[in-house]
């Protein structure tokens, strides 16, 4: 078995205070191989916000790998947002923005999908796809870890990434096998298989820790590889109590290069 953890959405500067160690006894706890975080571990890209979520990120006891979200560039500085956006995260988290992390027979991709200049919505280019395909290990479950969504909910009033239909096609069409994401504050998983199964199981986090105004809960999940099965654990800690309740459990399997829930 090999367990990644998956967090997003930290948003230091609006987060959560009294769920701060929580969580990190939870993520410790659970022993992953693998920390996967994607992205907005601040909530304005400020210098002392960039602090905050680096010391929290050193306090993980598990590998680690991040990519940033729209909320770790500058919004108001126009200048600094075009012309070195990721100069507070290169400084305070990590140089490479696209990194990749090997464990057991999972290989995870990163890939910043964040776009300077339209700050909310999110971009991924057919360069940023190619570069994934080459990367991918046939030998190994593919996953790819950015902040934006490859798709929403019709609900959803937030626009989707540009270029996300065709690198979701891509991806499916070269064989990566999972999803993980952001953005959007809301749980999902699952939500695009459909009856008959999908390549790509895409999960879309909650907020890790933002406590912003209409946030509900907080969360995070646990995901088991084992052969043909996923297992994952849900981690929720709801506004109106103290802390995590006992986690919650879904189940995939992959089955004729499809997955199914169940």
């Amino acid at each position: 078995m090999t367990r990644i953890l998956h967090l997003s959405d930290l948003h230091f500067g609006l987060e959560r205070k009294p769920l701060v160690e929580p969580l990190l006894d939870r993520i410790n706890a659970a022993q992953a191989d693998l920390v996967v975080v994607t992205g907005d571990l601040t909530h304005r890209g400020r210098s002392a916000q960039f602090a905050q979520a680096a010391e929290f990120l050193r306090r993980i006891e598990a590998p680690l790998l991040a990519v940033p979200g729209n909320h770790d560039i500058p919004l108001y500085k126009l200048a600094d947002r075009v012309m070195r956006p990721y100069r507070r995260w290169r400084r305070a988290i990590a140089e490479n923005l696209e990194p990749v992390g090997h464990v057991g027979n999972l290989r995870v991709q990163g890939v910043n999908s964040v776009d300077p200049m339209a700050w909310q919505r999110g971009i991924i280019t057919p360069a940023q796809v190619a570069r994934v395909v080459a990367g991918l290990d046939p030998t190994c479950i593919n996953i790819i870890a950015l902040h934006h969504p490859m798709q929403q909910r019709p609900q959803v009033d937030k626009a989707l990434m540009q270029g996300a239909g065709p690198a979701l096609a891509g991806f499916e069409a070269e064989g990566v096998d999972l999803v993980l994401t952001g953005h959007l504050h809301l749980w999902s998983i699952g939500a695009f298989l459909g009856e008959q199964g999908r390549p790509i199981l895409q999960v879309q986090a909650g907020t890790a820790l933002c406590d912003r105004p209409g946030d509900r809960q907080n969360e995070f999940a646990v995901l088991d590889f084992s052969g043909p099965d996923l297992l994952v654990e849900r981690h929720v800690a709801p506004m109106n109590e103290p802390g995590f309740g006992p986690p919650q459990h879904l189940h995939f399997t992959r089955r004729n290069d499809l997955w199914h829930p169940g």
